[in-house]
């Protein structure tokens, strides 16, 4: 079972997308066509077969209009459901649940968009020891809620940002003028808890930098063949992962490889957002 997010983490990213769509005077069209005291029926449904995540977001937002609003989940994020399947049934205020029904379906459509093309990944990598994981190329904004997405395709988080590990990469080692003075400097900053990783681009570099103390070691654009020398040359040295040049065709070479990672930014920035609609009952 996926641990959910907190509310008290979801909800600020919630009402600042219903202040963005509320504008200046409100949903008009309700206003307009709906009396304030009618009351709805309705259930949000797939309009295709996918992995749900981000139902706190549609419950927090028709709750943020009508906190009398009855919100029933049916499923858990990270199910998988099938096309026609409901999700959550809810009852309240018309006029509300109509206003926040865009803000509801914008957020879970995309975070079920990012859990299900990251099971899709996590499903390529079965039988081997690879683990698929984020990258920071994530929307402005809402990046804790689409990690947590991953989580419920199955996916692993790397860093959230960039406070939580040492990540040396190749202009990092430009700058520092070689992997060796990256790493020393790395390492005499790091704290006790703090991981370095170094990006790496050839095995000539990954040689020179084994010797000096990484946790892990990226291997940015390696061929399938020199992910294989790769892990041989580092046995179990260092953690290495694959990055760059990952998809759906390609993933299943990569984790045959042997690496303990695969960083995919598609996860978060190539998403399709899962249809999802809203229907009156």
């Amino acid at each position: 079972m996926i641990q959910p997010l907190p509310d008290l983490l979801i909800e600020p990213t919630v009402r600042a997308a219903l202040a963005e769509d509320l504008g200046r005077a409100g949903d008009i069209t309700a206003q307009a066509c709906i009396d304030a005291d009618a009351e709805m029926s309705v259930v949000f449904a797939t309009r295709q077969s996918g992995v749900v995540a981000g139902l706190a977001c549609a419950r927090l937002a028709i709750l943020a209009l009508d906190p009398k609003a009855s919100f029933e989940a049916v499923v858990e994020d990270g199910a998988s459901v099938e096309a026609g399947a409901v999700l959550a049934k809810v009852t309240g205020n018309a006029r509300a649940i109509l206003s926040a029904e865009r803000t509801a379906l914008n957020l879970m459509g995309r975070l079920s968009g990012v859990a299900t093309l990251t099971r899709a990944y996590v499903d390529q990598t079965q039988g081997t020891a690879a683990r698929i994981v984020d990258t920071r190329k994530t929307t402005p904004g809402l990046r804790h809620l689409e990690k947590y997405a991953v989580r419920c395709g199955g996916g692993v988080n790397h860093r959230f940002g960039l406070d939580d590990a040492i990540l040396i990469k190749d202009n990092h080692v430009a700058a520092c003028g070689g992997v060796a003075n990256a790493l020393k400097r790395a390492r005499a900053f790091a704290g006790h808890l703090t991981k370095v990783e170094l990006e790496v681009d050839s095995l000539e570099q990954l040689r020179e930098a084994l010797p000096h103390g990484a946790d892990v070691i990226m291997l940015d654009n390696f061929s399938p063949d020199d992910l294989k020398t790769a892990v041989a040359l580092a046995g179990d040295k260092v953690v290495l992962e694959a990055s760059g040049g990952v998809n759906l065709q390609t993933v299943r070479a990569i984790a045959q490889s042997g690496v303990q990672v695969i960083s995919v930014g598609a996860l978060t920035h190539s998403a399709p957002v899962l249809d999802i609609g809203l229907d009156a009952v």
